[in-house]
């Protein structure tokens, strides 16, 4: 399944590319939300082959992330980037959802 309430930017979509190159197979990024994290959710990443059964398959110049259907709930009208800055290199969520936010980015709470 398909879904246009989350977006990957063209950056996300290039290094999901890049690592698959390098790992010499073509992988799908999995962005899951759990609960914990230090402001009571958090996001997590993974690289994956195949989809699960209720996945939901978000798209961009041929790379593709990867969703649950209850963590696309607090992901709607998100958009998954990825940032190369002096401090480090990183997938990361802009969540227009999110109230407040942890330093590190990957923490938040709605």
């Amino acid at each position: 399944m398909t879904t246009t309430d989350l977006t990957l930017s063209p950056a996300a979509a290039q290094r999901i590319h890049a690592i698959g190159q390098a790992e010499g197979k073509p992988l799908m990024l999995r962005v899951a939300v759990e609960g914990g994290g230090c402001s009571g959710f958090q996001y997590q990443f993974d690289l994956v082959e195949a989809a699960q059964p209720d996945d939901l398959r978000i798209e961009r110049d041929g790379a593709a992330a990867l969703v649950d259907e209850m963590s696309l709930v607090l992901l709607k009208g998100s958009e998954i980037d990825f940032v190369d800055e002096l401090a480090g290199a990183e997938f990361r969520v802009r969540n227009p959802n999110a109230k407040t936010s942890c330093g590190c980015g990957v923490s938040f709470s709605i």
